[in-house]
């Protein structure tokens, strides 16, 4: 019989974490909460006040200005004329200091904000999808803006009074006709065009009369020389802006489809797998006889009624997401296609078959980020791997930097070749991240990892991946990558559900990211820095990683669930008992910046276990990203490749290095500068990668590391590895109180392992840690095997009992 929950009343109890924090605000004063109520409400009233007294100003503000012009104690006197403003002598003098004193008729601009800012404390959420503090900041500029600008009619043409511009208007025109006279108008144009560029990233002063004539601009078609006269009408596809068929001679039809990025793309490109068992995942069987690690279903019922369902982002409740206002919008050199270039690339493809005698029937051009892509289809009879082995000769006439030949194209009936665009495109990480599937995905570990061909975003699952392995040659974008995957997570996920194991051999790559070390990282306990850089302390973290991992498994295994999504949705629902061991599990994601470093200095030390947790960790949350510049084979080796499905290559030097990670050719014809190639099991996507500085990384962490975090990183288990204590050492004579219970547990479950004193006797680890050491001393379990639990040497309970009162007596 499961024993009630609510009589036991530890003060870490996490199952109590609502009604605790709601016991401890009440007799500690109010909460938080609260407070945000009260001064919302606050807010709600003045901005009914406001509009309610500017609204009748507008009206009653002549009559009343003999009655503001006195002070505000006079002017309540009840022997006074009494006030015509809606709201009396408060609504008179407050309408006469914003609108007349201060900001004229900008000031009505407030109110909008004030209300805005009140729902959001009174409901904890926004009325509109919008940025309240970017539209706090705009709403200052233009209040004051509107005010000057008005003031420069009042001033100079004496066009209305000063409730037009208000007092600040018209002082500050007074000022700017001193030193500008007249042209005082051209420094208020240049201020607002400053405010364009730098807070609404404006571009180009066309922009509207672009976009509002690209079609007709797009269709204007001009015809070289080859082109017949008749020019057939352009042909519209849904998810295009443009398809121009043009038939030139020879009756091959050229077709163009410039797809533009969008705010809101309409399709999102994700790698949608069905569920299915995996063949690495660990099998779980499900205890029949967990009835002493559950609740009874009626506590359960019980708990969730009156606490609700427990929440794991309570420890940090006033956490706030970083704003996308923290990034750039970098702008590149114009990166459009010309219908020139486009039309000189089709001509060199063209000439460049019918030299070797192969015919085509079509072509359709498809501009991407960083190159274009000819889809064409070649006459019937003609070999795939003759076209296939023109890719040398196509690259020399086109004087491109590198060709990609793909035959065929999946699930097409052409053959794709990808062209490297003269001016490719800088592709801002704002830019993808603003993007509305990516704010509203449901992933469990959203990354972003670039823009196709297509101009699509590239956006994937983590989790289901669920391990990525990169390469690419020094400077081709690797690092940044990296930045963008972690930047991903950051802008999505709390730190109650997430946490980064860092491994930075380099030493200089990570550094930015321990700033958020008590809200994101996982290290080991008193562990010098939250960013691992030593070989000997990556050895160490990884196989902590791999107990646990073997801790997580013995949780779910108590629990009956096959993975951690199935755990903490249980958890979450209160059928799993804290006392018992069990907790939240936030994901755990290892990222590695150079793989090939630690091999060259650990080897078979580090291979193991990283190849243990790419096998086995999917299922409890733990993943696994590891990237390197030297994909070779004794990098790569074959124990790690085989449990990285997903595989993505920046540039590489040589085409072994790409077949050695994409196990195909292609990585070294790509152009640098964050293209790439993506992997996941047959197929194969070329992408450009977002960039993101590192002043923005550096923003995004500071931004999170000046909020409130936990009192430390998150701690992994100990690993003494070599340094750990020699149990020759152990003192006897001062044995654990726990010593003998913990005995008879190992020799029962004959199973040598902390983890299991710590789930049942509901120990610490490093108490286990020493009852672990003492047993090993007195003969009763094996020694330390790395990973693996360590042997029972005793089998049965006389035999221990005898060892037992041996002890006891001295001997």
């Amino acid at each position: 019989m499961a024993k009630s929950f609510r009589k036991k009343k530890t003060a870490g109890n996490q199952r109590r974490n609502t009604g605790s924090q709601k016991k401890a605000s009440q007799s500690n004063g109010l909460s938080s909460a609260q407070w945000q109520l009260i001064i919302g409400v606050f807010f709600l009233v003045v901005s009914l006040v406001l509009v309610v007294s500017f609204i009748s100003y507008l009206f009653t503000g002549e009559a009343d200005q003999d009655l503001v012009q006195r002070n505000f104690q006079s002017a309540i006197d009840p022997d006074h004329k009494k006030a015509e403003n809606a709201l009396g002598v408060v609504g008179a003098f407050i309408s006469h200091y914003f609108i007349f004193k201060w900001f004229g008729l900008a000031a009505f601009g407030l109110i909008p904000l004030i209300f805005l800012s009140a729902f959001r404390l009174i409901f904890q959420q926004d009325l509109f999808s919008l940025n309240l503090n970017r539209l706090a900041k705009g709403t200052i500029f233009y209040v004051f803006f509107i005010s000057l600008f008005l003031g420069y009619f009042v001033y100079h043409f004496d066009m209305g009074d000063g409730r037009i511009s208000g007092g600040v208007g018209y002082q500050l025109n007074d000022m700017l006709n001193h030193v500008l006279g007249w042209g005082s108008i051209l420094l208020i144009a240049l201020t607002l065009f400053l405010w364009l560029v730098f807070f609404h990233g404006l571009t180009r002063i066309d922009n509207y009369f672009l976009d509002r004539w690209a079609k007709k601009s797009d269709t204007e078609e001009v015809e070289p020389e080859i082109y017949q006269e008749k020019k057939p009408e352009p042909v519209e596809e849904e998810d295009s802006e443009l398809i121009a068929e043009k038939p030139f001679e020879g009756g091959i039809s050229f077709m163009v489809d410039k797809k533009k990025e969008t705010e809101e793309p309409a399709i999102e490109i994700v790698r949608k797998q069905p569920e299915k068992e995996d063949e690495n995942d660990v099998k779980l069987e499900v205890a029949k006889e967990t009835t002493s690690f559950l609740f009874e279903e009626e506590d359960n019922d019980k708990d969730l009624e009156e606490f609700g369902p427990y929440d794991p982002k309570l420890d940090l409740g006033s956490y706030q997401y970083p704003p996308l206002d923290l990034l750039q919008n970098h702008q590149g050199r114009n990166a459009d296609v010309s219908d020139e270039e486009l039309e000189a690339n089709k001509r060199n493809i063209v000439e460049t078959m019918r030299n070797f005698s192969i015919g085509i029937s079509s072509i359709k051009a498809t501009i991407g980020p960083t190159v274009t892509l000819y889809e064409i289809v070649p006459e019937a009879g003609v070999r795939i791997s003759k076209i296939k082995n023109l890719e040398d000769d196509i690259a020399l006439n086109l004087a491109a930097l590198g060709i990609r030949i793909i035959a065929p194209m999946p699930g097409k009936g052409t053959i794709g070749i990808e062209v490297p665009n003269k001016h490719p495109e800088l592709v801002s990480v704002k830019s993808v991240f603003s993007n509305s599937k990516f704010q509203h995905t449901k992933y469990e570990l959203p990354i972003v990892l670039g823009k196709t061909i297509a101009n699509e975003m590239f956006v994937s699952d983590l989790a289901k991946m669920p391990h990525l392995l990169m390469a690419g040659a020094t400077g081709q974008g690797k690092s940044v990558g990296i930045n963008v995957l972690l930047a991903s997570l950051l802008f999505k996920k709390h730190p109650a559900e997430v946490k980064f194991v860092l491994v930075d051999p380099k030493k200089v790559e990570l550094s930015l990211f321990n700033k958020i070390e008590r809200h994101f990282l996982a290290t080991l306990p008193n562990a010098e820095d939250a960013i691992i850089t030593d070989t000997k302390k990556v050895i160490y973290t990884l196989n902590s990683l791999c107990i646990e991992m073997d801790n997580r498994y013995d949780l779910l295994k108590d629990a009956g669930v096959r993975n951690i999504r199935e755990y903490n949705t249980k958890f979450t629902k209160r059928k799993l008992n804290p006392e018992n061991g069990h907790r939240y599990l936030p994901y755990i994601v290892l990222v590695i910046d150079e793989l090939a470093d630690l091999m060259m200095t650990a080897g078979k030390e580090v291979e193991q276990p990283i190849a243990r947790l790419a096998q086995l960790a999917r299922a409890i949350g733990i993943h696994l990203i590891v990237a390197t510049q030297r994909p070779s084979v004794n990098v790569i080796t074959g124990l790690i490749k085989a449990n990285f499905p997903a595989r993505l290559s920046f540039k590489v030097t040589a085409k072994v290095d790409s077949r050695t990670i994409l196990d195909t050719g292609g990585a070294e014809q790509l152009v640098g500068n964050g293209d790439m190639l993506l992997s996941m099991g047959s197929d194969m996507v070329r992408l450009q990668c977002p960039f993101i500085d590192t002043p923005e990384v550096d923003s995004v962490c500071d931004f999170i590391g000046e909020q409130r975090g936990y009192e430390s990183a998150y701690p992994l288990p100990e690993y003494y590895g070599d340094d750990e204590p020699d149990p020759l050492e152990v003192d006897m004579s001062d044995l654990d109180a726990l010593f003998d219970d913990a005995a008879r547990l190992l020799v029962t479950f004959q199973q040598g392992s902390t983890s299991l004193i710590q789930r049942k006797m509901k120990l610490g680890y490093n108490r286990a840690g020493r009852i672990i050491d003492q047993l090993e001393a007195a003969g009763i379990v094996g020694p330390f095997e790395g990973s693996k639990a360590r042997e029972v040497l005793i089998k049965d309970m006389e035999h221990l009992e005898e060892i037992l009162r041996n002890l006891k007596n001295g001997h």
